[in-house]
This record gives structure tokens, sequence and C-alpha cells, in this order.
């Protein structure tokens, strides 16, 4: 009632000074004077009513009236709500869109889904994942586009507690495993995340493997080692020459076991540490001169083996782990190297990079092999790996210490006329000597 009073108060005036003038002036006088003051009051109201309209179908601001009297303040009171609503969208606007930047820069597929399982909202990373495209797609239902039944009956299963795991195929051809996980919010509302796991299964699958090949490895020489044990237990006397073969079997399985688990840790220690390698002027050719000694007591003169050095530099770089690369890129090529065969060890520089070889006219790898040879148990012929002493893990060691060093290992072989194996380091770790020097040979042990 009280939003009436104004407009009352108005016309009740008009009413009573009609009435009056009706009294004085006679009915006709009285009361056309005051429907003719009623009429141009309701003209006002008519018009300031038209101008609403007009301003209703296009509300913009500049286009608000102005109005008089009461629909002034009408208008005063309608111009401060649009403010205040857009004010109010202005703010809803700018969290949307913030919310929408932070989705597109997520580092994983987020998808908004109703109801329905119908697609509202998606951000960038989702195309990458799902295949999902927002302009495209938003209003089709999510079943429709990622065509895989074991996501679709994830979805319609309406059991989310756990992920769900599947592989998709990207455009180019490179295989992605994806961890689906459907989150319910709001009104029956979903959110569907999606995260690369590929790295990490693989990390997985590397682990067991890793478990598995070391089971395997050390099964061997533990077996080897209880059985001679009973059967020395159970002998009721002893037998010199079986304790003489036994000690020697045992001895040399120990020794096996006691290599794997030197390369073992050495490796765990380069994939564990992520610090830089402790570093220090190494003298190569004094290296080089000590690896020779090692290689003639390991060879036993059963190959020709040479040093060459072109060049008297040094190295920058960890003693320790350089010593350990080369060393069992020297020892894999005697081990690999038939009797009479000739191992060459050499330090040259080629367009400024120190670069150290083992070439071998050993018994080589097939070319589908060399790309996989740094893998961690990997072996072209399991049987005579074992035969020869090899761990598996002596070219894994040399990948992680040349990578510590910013150098890489290149691989050159051809079955049954041998192998090359060079680490290529950077020109910077190149440390000049003072002094010229010329090339030289050491002649090794000679084909016995």
């Amino acid at each position: 009632m009280k939003h009436w009073r104004r407009p009352l108060l108005a016309v009740i005036p008009v009413l009573l000074a009609g009435t009056l003038l009706a009294l004085i002036a006679g009915p006709g006088v009285g009361f056309g004077a005051a429907s003719l003051v009623l009429g141009i009051m309701l003209w006002h109201q008519l018009l300031n009513l038209a101008r609403f309209r007009l301003w209703v179908l296009d509300p913009r601001p500049e286009n608000f009236p102005e109005g008089s009297g009461v629909w002034s303040e009408l208008f005063s009171r309608l111009l401060r709500l649009q403010r205040l609503q857009a004010q109010t969208e202005a703010r809803l606007q700018e969290a949307l869109t913030r919310f929408q930047n932070a989705g597109e820069a997520f580092p994983e597929a987020v998808a908004i889904l109703d109801h329905d399982n119908t697609l509202q909202w998606c951000n960038p990373r989702a195309g990458s994942h799902f295949g999902l495209d927002l302009q495209r797609d938003r209003g089709h239902k999510v079943t429709n586009l990622v065509r895989k039944p074991q996501f679709v009956e994830y979805l319609q299963r309406g059991e989310y507690s756990a992920p769900l795991s599947m592989k998709i195929v990207g455009a180019a051809g490179v295989e992605t495993i994806l961890s689906v996980q459907v989150v319910p919010y709001g009104d029956r509302e979903k959110l569907l995340l999606g995260r690369d796991i590929t790295r990490w299964e693989r990390l997985e699958t590397m682990r067991r493997d890793f478990v598995a090949n070391v089971s395997h490895e050390l099964r061997t020489p533990l077996t080897v080692l209880t059985g001679f044990l009973e059967t020395l237990s159970d002998m009721p006397e002893a037998d010199p020459q079986m304790v003489d073969r036994s000690i020697k079997l045992m001895t040399q399985q120990a020794v096996r076991m006691s290599r794997l688990v030197e390369d073992l840790l050495t490796l765990s220690r380069l994939e564990s540490t992520t610090a830089p390698p402790r570093e220090e002027d190494v003298a190569v050719t004094d290296l080089l001169q000590q690896l020779h000694q090692d290689a003639l007591a390991l060879s036993n003169g059963r190959h020709d083996i040479r040093v060459r050095i072109d060049i008297p530099d040094g190295l920058r770089g960890n003693q320790e782990e350089i010593r350990s690369a080369f060393g069992n890129l020297v020892s894999n090529a005697i081990r690999y190297t038939p009797e009479h065969g000739r191992i060459e060890i050499s330090w040259t520089e080629e367009s400024g990079s120190p670069v150290f070889a083992v070439q071998d006219t050993g018994i080589g790898v097939e070319p589908h092999h060399i790309d996989r040879l740094t893998e961690r148990f990997y072996r072209v012929d399991r049987g005579r790996s074992r035969e020869i002493g090899g761990t598996g893990l002596g070219l894994a060691i040399v990948k992680h210490v040349l990578s510590r060093h910013q150098a890489h290992l290149e691989i050159r072989s051809e079955p049954g006329k041998g192998s090359t194996f060079r680490a290529v380091f950077p020109p910077e770790r190149l440390l000049h000597a003072s002094v010229p020097h010329a090339p030289r040979a050491v002649a090794g042990a000679t084909s016995a």
C-alpha cells in the first residue's frame, strides 16, 4: 500500500480542487478542470512509460531516460541497479576468465560434463589426451567422442573411487598411457581428469624387469655355491681334487656376484645423484697407460692390445667415473673379442672434441641390437655373456657417466668384423697441454 501513497497524494488534491471548483463555478467547470489536469497527469505517466519501454528494448546506459517526478526517482534506482549488475557481471566474468586460464594452464586434461555426460567445457590438454575440441564438441556426449569401450563402461558404471588406466594412440602414432579419474560435484555434474602416466608406467616396468633380472643373475651363482657346499658337506671323506675344483668354481661365482653387486652400486649411485660430479683435471695419457696394463692382465696374452695417443691433452671431469667408463669399454672389448684378435685403445681429437675410442676385431652385433646395448641387463647373447663373466651393466654405467659429462656414446659394429665404441666429449672439457706432442702408438701383448 505504501508504494501507492505518493501517486494517491498527487491525485487527491486534484479531486478536491475539482470538487471545490464545481461548488463555486458549477459542476461542468469543476469536473472539466479536474479531468483536464488528470489527463495531463496521465499523459505524463504514459510518456514516461513509453520512455521506459524504449529503454527496456535497448537497455544501454547511454539510452537511459530522464524522467520527472516519481519517474525520475524510479529511473535513478534502475540506473543504480544496472550499474551494480554490470559490476557484478564484470567480477563474475573476471573470475570465469581466471578459472579458464587456470584450467588451460593445468598440466592435466580437464573436462566438465553434465548429468548426461555432455561436454560443457574442456582445456587444451584434453585435446591431446582425449581428442576433444571445445568449439567443435561442446554439447556432445563425451561417450560419442572418446570411443574406448573401457572408458565408456567406466563412465556409465558410476563407480569412480579408483582411476582407470587406458592406452591411447596419438595422431603421430605415439602410444600414451592415461590415468582417467571422474569426480562428481554440484548438481549431478562431473569433472573428468586425465593424467599422462606413460613415464611412470615405464619406470614401473623397468623396476620390475630390474628386480627380475637381478634375481635371475644371482640365482645361478647362488645355485652353484649351494650345490657345491651341499656336496662337500655330504662327502664322508674329502677328495682333494673335488675340493680344489669346487673351491675354484665357487670362487668364480663369488667373484661374479661381487662384480654384479659393485656394478649395481655404481649404477645406483650414478642414477640417484642429481648433483654434478666433482671435477678435476684427468691426465688421460696416464689413465690410458693404466688401462693398458689392466687390459694386458685381463687378456692374459690372448689378444694384441695397442694404445694410440694422438694428443697429450687431458680432460676435465671426475677421475673415478671416467676411469670406470673407459675401463668398461676396454673390458667389454676383451671379453667379446676371440683369441688372437686385435684391440686398439685411442685418444684423439676430432673437430675440437676429445674422443676416447676402443676398436676391436670381435664378434660384432647386428644393427637392430645397437640402440639397446646401453640398457641394463640387455645382452645380445645371454649365454655367451654369462660365460665370459659380464654383468650386463657395463654399457649402462658408461652411458650415465658420459651423460654426467655432457658426452655421448657412438657405437659402430658389424657382425663378424668387430665393433668400435667412441666416447665423444664436448670441446670445453678438453685440457690443452702446454708442450707439443707427437702421436705415438704403444704395442701391447701380441697374439699368443
